[in-house]
């Protein structure tokens, strides 16, 4: 157990702190840059943190869910979609730095309270576990649809990262319902929106 706990502390140092890396090309690696007006260009660079503290946020939700799921093919399900979400961090944190900009400084306390969350989920039981992760991939997926909408339309690159992830955190929810996963109870649910909210807006500014 002591092991189990000293590896996912440096699990979220390396996701707050260290460069992530992907194993799969960028999205956007053969995307030209475009010309964008400082407005835009800050508008892209607000979504784009949005975007890597959702990631830094279902890292930390993974984790503590796979410390708590009782049946490895769940356990395995939730870590798989951790790696994918790492992929993620490494788009969305070198486009912020392509549009110059940081990510969000709030990201550890965002990471501390899904780090939380994912426990208690997984100490419900899997179906539950499971549960979480499904509604959170369908929110983020519907806020990633949004976004969508909302990027400079000549920004390809950005809208290229957006697409490949809202296509991967689909997958991840569909894989949740193949194991079991139950529904959320409408309270819950809302609940989940209302903490998205908060964060879009804090990550957005800084």
């Amino acid at each position: 157990m002591l092991d189990t706990l000293i590896t996912e502390f440096d699990r979220g140092l390396r996701t707050l702190f260290a460069p992530a890396h992907s194993a799969r090309p960028h999205p956007d690696h053969q995307v030209a840059e475009a010309e964008l007006s400082q407005e835009e260009k800050q508008h892209a660079l607000g979504l784009m943190r949005v975007n890597h503290c959702g990631e830094v946020c279902a890292q930390a939700l993974y984790q503590g869910q796979a410390l708590t799921a009782r049946d490895p093919a769940a356990r395995e399900a939730l870590r798989h979609a951790a790696f994918e979400e790492v992929e993620h961090l490494a788009w969305t944190e070198q486009r912020i730095r392509e549009l110059g900009g940081r990510p969000s400084l709030f990201n550890p306390l965002w990471y501390t309270g899904s780090l939380a969350i994912g426990v208690a989920a997984g100490m419900l039981g899997d179906k539950w576990n499971l549960g979480f992760l499904e509604e959170t991939e369908h929110q983020v997926g519907a806020h990633l649809q949004s976004h969508l909408s909302e990027l400079p339309s000549q920004d390809a690159r950005s809208r290229a990262i957006v697409a490949q992830m809202h296509e991967d955190e689909l997958k991840h929810a569909d894989m949740a319902h193949a194991f079991g996963a139950a529904k959320l109870p409408a309270p819950v649910r809302g609940m989940m929106k209302l903490s998205a909210r908060l964060m879009t807006s804090t990550s957005y500014r800084a």
